[in-house]
């Protein structure tokens, strides 16, 4: 199976948006589809199993790394917990002719771009001062402590690991359109096929 041009990597700190970008792309192009990784942390209301995330306990986990199933994994800052690579879900999608979306941190980035030849976008805030609006957005009980910790975390990606992505993309406030945009001309020439 050919894997050149089949997995894209769309990362960032957290809320720059990577979620709302990457729903976006699926619904334009279906033949684009999420990565469900695995995970030890417990579902939240809603979550399903096997879509929202492959849900693990600590030794089911790393068993599956054991098995090479879970090629990549990392620890979560703040809390034990682990998120991985699920390999049968990403090689179930490259199989049936699916291209695959995943918004990993630097660690899978690496993976994915030596693994599948990924191309790789980083997204940007186009300010500190509203990446901090829309952490109080999405969470107004944020407290003051976790909000600093986000912010200096996301100035640790921007300034530490933005240089290794392949394209850089700034998702202005109020300018989801332009954002989503630029990433489809660079996944046009990267060369993508988007099922039209």
């Amino acid at each position: 199976m050919d894997k050149n041009k089949r997995v894209l990597v769309i990362a960032g700190p957290t809320g720059v948006g990577e979620n709302t970008i990457t729903n976006e792309i699926r619904k334009r192009f279906p033949i684009f589809k999420q990565l469900v990784t695995a995970t030890t942390r417990e579902p939240r209301p809603g979550e399903k199993n096997t879509v929202s995330y492959y849900f693990m306990n600590n030794e089911q986990f790393f068993k599956e790394i054991e098995k090479g199933n879970i090629p990549e994994y990392q620890n979560s800052r703040d809390k034990n917990t682990y998120y991985g690579t699920y390999l049968p879900d990403l090689e179930k999608k490259i199989a049936s002719g699916d291209n695959i979306i995943i918004t990993p941190d630097i660690t899978g980035a690496k993976f994915f771009k030596k693994e599948y030849n990924a191309t790789t976008i980083f997204l940007l805030p186009d300010s500190m001062e509203n990446l901090e609006k829309r952490h109080l957005h999405r969470n107004p009980e944020i407290s003051q402590e976790e909000l600093k910790s986000r912010l200096d975390y996301a100035k640790y990606e921007i300034d530490n690991e933005a240089y290794f992505y392949d394209f850089k993309v700034i998702n202005a406030q109020g300018k989801l359109d332009e954002a989503v945009e630029n990433i489809i001309s660079i996944i046009r020439k990267e060369g993508y096929e988007l099922g039209e």
